[in-house]
């Protein structure tokens, strides 16, 4: 029988290696997890496939309006994990048919984005990231190339300056892993996005702010803000973070090694790979029960708030077992999440091309890039929502940056 005993969530030894701590949790408690937030702020975690599949696809009863949340009262002000909890006026609060009209806004602000342009954008700025260090014999992957790269992308797509885009990507870290001072870095980011807003106002131009603002449904500056800041941390947070997680497997794992000799047949593999056994959606903030309803063994309160455990739901030993029978099984994980609140069309194709052409560009230009610690000295982050490699240190033959005489 599972135990009631709830699971703290926001312990070091919980955070120092999540993949380790679901599977713990999967043997004691079950597919659903009663656990403590920081604060002791009580939640359910979802790590059985079927129940999480099941609270995905029934938004009637597992609803996505965190002002459902039966907690509120108890929640500080300084709370940490308050920038991807509370209410806010866009499409992951929205239910119904308010999400499905922000839905098919943003599918086609991000729509509107060329796939050749952005295959070109991301290989140009991907092979500057290299010529910067590429002489060096030595760089630390993750923060030189891994975040660096779809932060530029994202800024080319939004039309923001370079300088801008560095300091929204550093605040979005420090958001994204729950840190101090959480809130005063969130406002900070609402403000340079309501900047660019304000900008593009005034002149619009072909990117994806100026597009979401002329969207017939008529966004006032309080609701786009919000739209365009899911957009930003969801699309560089995550794709950064499968990045370095598939550069680490390719560097630690001898099945990937014919890669670092220009085949870029594996990459793929890598990075499907990756999404099974360390996505780096591993958990989402949530979904709320409409009413009392049984899941997994266990009885949700109306109000109860439910974390979504993507990367537990994809190690459960049933879908693995399906996996092993059916190859086709391979593109049901959860990563990109599933149902009506799942990652729209055009933000899973542009994320794929940005990480695609990530690993490829840069096992082209260094073919001979080896890891520089051995493999156990590698640590994850500390965010209980994304799982990310923290450092990847590599070494490589130094050589000019192309172009260079």
């Amino acid at each position: 029988m599972p135990t009631d005993e709830p699971v703290k969530l926001y312990t070091p030894e919980f955070r120092e290696d999540t993949a380790v701590s679901f599977r713990r949790l999967r043997e004691r408690h079950g597919p659903v997890v009663p656990v403590l937030m920081e604060g002791d702020l009580p939640a359910w975690l979802v790590i059985g496939y079927r129940e999480l599949h099941h609270v995905l696809t029934t938004p009637s009863v597992f609803a996505r309006n965190p002002s459902r949340w039966n907690a509120w009262d108890r929640v500080p002000p300084d709370w940490s994990m308050m920038p991807v909890v509370m209410p806010l006026p866009n499409m992951l609060s929205a239910e119904g048919e308010e999400h499905a009209a922000r839905a098919r806004a943003v599918n086609a602000a991000l729509g509107g984005v060329d796939p050749h342009e952005l295959g070109v954008v991301t290989e140009r700025l991907a092979d500057r990231l290299i010529d910067a260090f590429r002489g060096s014999a030595e760089t630390e992957l993750i923060t030189t190339y891994a975040d660096r790269l779809p932060a530029l992308v994202l800024c080319w797509m939004f039309g923001l300056d370079g300088e801008r885009g560095d300091r929204l990507t550093s605040v979005m870290t420090t958001v994204f892993d729950a840190g101090p001072r959480v809130m005063e870095y969130y406002m900070e980011m609402a403000t340079t996005v309501g900047g660019l807003v304000a900008e593009r106002r005034a002149a619009p131009g072909p990117d994806v702010v100026s597009r979401l603002a002329a969207d017939p449904r008529g966004y006032t500056d309080e609701e786009i803000v919000p739209e365009l800041l899911a957009i930003l941390g969801g699309g560089h947070q995550t794709t950064s973070a499968w990045i370095g997680n598939a550069l680490r497997l390719m560097l630690t794992d001898d099945r990937f090694s014919a890669s670092f000799s220009g085949a870029r047949s594996s990459v793929g593999e890598a990075l499907n790979e990756v999404l099974w056994e360390d996505s780096p959606s591993q958990m989402q903030a949530g979904r709320y029960a409409a009413h009392d309803v049984d899941l997994g063994g266990r009885r949700i309160r109306e109000g109860d708030m439910v974390l979504l455990g993507y990367a537990a739901a994809n190690q459960d030993p049933v879908v693995r077992s399906a996996r092993g029978r059916d190859e086709r099984a391979n593109h049901a994980h959860l990563s990109f999440s599933h149902g009506e609140h799942g990652c729209p069309y055009a933000a899973r194709t542009i994320s794929e091309t940005i990480a695609a052409t990530a690993v490829e560009v840069l096992l082209d230009r260094l073919p001979d890039v080896e890891l520089a610690v051995d493999p156990s000295e590698l640590r994850w982050r500390p965010s209980p929502w994304l799982r990310g490699v923290h450092s990847l240190p590599v070494t490589f033959t130094p050589a000019s940056p192309e172009g260079a005489l």
